[in-house]
């Protein structure tokens, strides 16, 4: 069948993007529906297949805004469809996104001289989109509302599992849900997950971190409630402090190619390559002032996972990119005012629980980018790299599925690691307490035998009642069963509203 929109532009002009999600096409059908991922599309109000800027208005109107593809299209159009699309419609929503567009791309203007009397157009329906700020164009009398700028931007949509993860408002629910426990236990959850998330974002890693390395990582959290904006300084400060090998440690953002490897060998082996270096300065400035403005009407968790993911995909340091992305998740939520008095959600003890989720949600982009690279081995661990696509790619990216992901694991982060660990500590304090009251145990002893028991579904082992059986009566080992059983089968008594 053939194409329409951005697929069609695709196609003619043998466009150097990712694939869009979406495929519209010519099909038997009365008006344009959206079957699966395909847009139908009824062949009378398909535009001709060689008129590439009517292609461009459809796509506008039916498909959305793909600034990736746009970026391409427009270097190749010259001022002559946009000056007639004008003359034919001067006050149209469609054409003025489009000149728009093409003015903000080019670094042109376009000779049209009239006035634009349309109503104000925003550039990303807000009903379609997660938007941003808005910056009014008076020539055409479009908002800029993008996540970002012309020169760097994501993209956000509202799909039916982001609104219903949005409409749970997990921020406000840890803010709640923290208040309302007894100032010990809120402090003493807090110091949980600051040193959890420090242990398994490095463990995402596959690096076991030393104690003064932790200790390192767990002052950067805390760190970020001071509020600094994001520098090129300040980030080689944090991946100073992340990173122990003085060979590794950044001055500045890398001035050398960098990538993944999978663990094959040659070229094979290379999974995702960052872009060059000098686009990848430029990206950073603008991803940092997106991170830095002021705070609006962003959701912060939307926020942070656009500038943690956006981080790790322009990769600018040689080494640590990973765990500082998930540390600028818990920047992004303190900048945003989301996270007071030292509260920590302990995001990435969740995804080190869904790796693998983690992992699919880093290739909705690397791996696609990767085919953009002719990666040639030349010697031992040295390549050749060769860029055969064009700077939009990293430019305008879909951060949907990733944002999608950052959601789903804040929400696990709250009901299920910091709801379980609340849990835990509650029935360890009671425990702990009715032992006390009717035996004398030595305190490190009885702390290790309660923990590992309530570890153990509230049975202590018969590996541990030999290793303490010189200094816990036999008695002990029961009761502490017994008092674990019953905290054990209690309803929690923290719920998550």
């Amino acid at each position: 069948m053939p194409t329409v929109g951005y697929a069609l532009l695709c196609e003619a002009l043998d466009l150097k993007v990712i694939a869009p999600y979406r495929v519209a096409m010519i099909k038997p059908v009365t008006r344009i529906t959206l079957i699966g991922n395909c847009l139908a599309v009824p062949h009378s109000v398909a535009p001709a297949q060689h008129a590439l800027f009517e292609h461009v208005l459809f796509a506008l109107k039916h498909e959305g805004v793909n600034l990736a593809v746009l970026a391409q299209v427009f270097e190749r159009l010259g001022p002559e469809p946009f000056l007639a699309g004008l003359a034919d419609s001067p006050n149209g929503a469609f054409i003025r996104k489009a000149c728009f567009l093409w003015e903000g791309f080019t670094g042109k203007t376009l000779n049209y001289a009239l006035p634009v009397r349309g109503r104000v157009v925003a550039l990303f329906d807000p009903k379609r989109y997660v938007t941003g700020p808005s910056t009014r164009d008076s020539r055409w009398r479009v908002d800029f509302n993008g996540l970002g700028s012309l020169h760097y931007c994501a993209t956000v949509e509202r799909t039916p599992e982001l609104e219903a993860l949005l409409a749970l408002d997990v921020l406000s629910r840890a803010k709640s849900f923290m208040a309302a426990l007894p100032p010990e236990m809120m402090d003493r959850a807090i110091q949980w997950a600051y040193l959890h998330e420090t242990r398994d974002s490095f463990a995402i890693e596959k690096e076991q971190p030393s104690e003064e390395k932790s200790r390192r990582f767990v002052q950067l959290l805390r760190q970020a409630h001071e509020g600094r904006l994001l520098t090129e300084d300040y980030l080689v400060e944090l991946q100073n402090s992340t990173v122990s090998n003085l060979f590794d440690k950044a001055v500045a953002f890398r001035h050398e190619q960098n990538h993944l490897h999978n663990g094959l060998r040659g070229a094979a082996g290379v999974s995702y390559v960052p872009p060059a270096p000098a686009l990848c300065q430029e990206l950073m400035e603008e991803l940092m002032a997106f991170a830095n403005q002021p705070v609006r009407e962003v959701d912060p968790l939307v926020a942070a996972a656009v500038t943690a993911f956006g981080f790790v995909f322009l990769h600018p340091f040689m080494d640590g990119n990973g765990r500082l992305s998930r540390f600028l998740i818990h920047q992004m939520l303190c900048h945003y005012g989301a996270l007071e008095h030292g509260l920590l959600l302990p995001v990435s003890v969740a995804m080190k629980h869904e790796e693998q989720a983690y992992l699919e949600a880093l290739k909705a982009f690397s791996q696609p980018t990767r085919e953009f690279w002719d990666v040639t081995w030349l010697d031992g661990d040295q390549m050749a790299f060769d860029f055969i696509g064009h700077p939009s790619i990293y430019r305008y990216w879909d951060a949907t599925r990733c944002v999608e992901f950052t959601l789903q694991m804040a929400r696990r982060a709250l009901e299920v690691e910091l709801r379980e660990e609340t849990e835990f500590l509650d029935r360890y304090d009671r425990v702990i307490k009715a032992v006390n009251q009717r035996f004398d145990v030595r305190g490190s002893d009885l702390s290790k035998l309660v923990m590992m028991c309530l570890d153990n579904e509230g049975k202590v082992s018969k590996h541990r009642r030999k290793q303490f059986q010189y200094s816990v009566p036999e008695e002990v080992f029961e009761f502490i069963e017994s008092e674990a059983g019953h905290a054990l089968r209690e309803i929690g008594k923290f719920p998550i509203d």
